[in-house]
C-alpha cells in the first residue's frame, strides 16, 4: 500500500477522515458505530491499513456517501496527484438520487471546500427539502434548473449562479434537456 506523503494525501484514509469530520463523528464514535477499534479507524485514516470491500460498505453506509467515492481510482502522475483531477479521472459520489450524476472536481475531501459537478436529467428532481449546515454556490453551465431555496423558486438560467446558506433547499429540472452545473460546498459533504 502506498503511504500518504506531505504533499498529495492518499485519497481513502485522507477522504474517510474528512467525511467523518465533516459529519461531526469522532474516531471513538465512528469506531464504535462500525463495531471495529479506534486504531484499526486509525490506521485507515493514515492509510496503514487497508479495508476489506465489506468494511467500505460499512464505512460508505455510515457516512451516507455511495461506495464507489470510496474506491480508489487511477492515481494522478506524481506531479499532478493532489493538485490535478483529469476528466477522466474524476470520482463519482453523491446522494444516489434518480436522474442527478454527481462528480468531484476537487482532488480529494481535504480542503474546507469541495466543487462538483451536477448533471441533472431531464424532468429530474427531489421532492423532500434538503437542509445540511453548509454554505453553497452553484453556477449552472448548460440549461435550466429550478432551485427552490426556504420556499421560493428561482428558474437558474446558463450564467447564472445562486447561494445556500444552511437554508432548506430542493431542485427540479422540468425540461427536456440536462442542466449541469457546478457546486462549491463548504464544508464538504461527500
Amino acid at each position: 500500500m502506498q503511504h500518504s506523503t506531505p504533499n498529495a494525501p492518499d485519497t481513502l484514509g485522507a477522504d474517510v477522515r474528512a467525511l467523518r469530520k465533516s459529519r461531526g463523528l469522532t474516531l471513538a464514535c465512528m469506531a464504535d458505530r462500525l463495531g471495529r477499534s479506534v486504531g484499526w479507524l486509525s490506521q485507515v485514516e493514515r492509510d496503514i491499513s487497508e479495508p476489506s470491500i465489506s468494511d467500505l460498505r460499512e464505512i460508505a453506509a455510515l457516512l451516507d456517501v455511495s461506495i464507489s467515492m470510496l474506491f480508489r481510482h487511477e492515481a494522478a502522475p506524481a506531479h499532478e496527484a493532489g493538485y490535478v483531477v483529469r476528466r477522466d479521472a474524476r470520482r463519482s459520489i453523491g446522494s444516489h438520487t434518480a436522474g442527478l450524476v454527481e462528480e468531484l472536481l476537487s482532488p480529494d475531501l481535504t480542503d474546507d471546500f469541495e466543487m462538483v459537478q451536477s448533471t441533472f436529467q431531464p424532468h429530474s428532481k427531489i421532492t423532500k427539502p434538503v437542509s445540511r449546515p453548509t454554505q453553497e454556490v452553484g453556477f449552472v453551465l448548460s440549461g435550466q434548473l429550478e432551485i427552490e431555496i426556504k420556499g421560493t423558486t428561482h428558474l437558474i438560467n446558463p450564467g447564472d449562479s445562486f447561494r445556500i446558506r444552511g437554508e432548506p433547499f430542493r431542485w427540479a429540472n422540468p425540461f427536456d434537456t440536462p442542466a449541469v452545473a457546478i457546486w462549491v460546498i463548504a464544508p464538504p459533504v461527500y
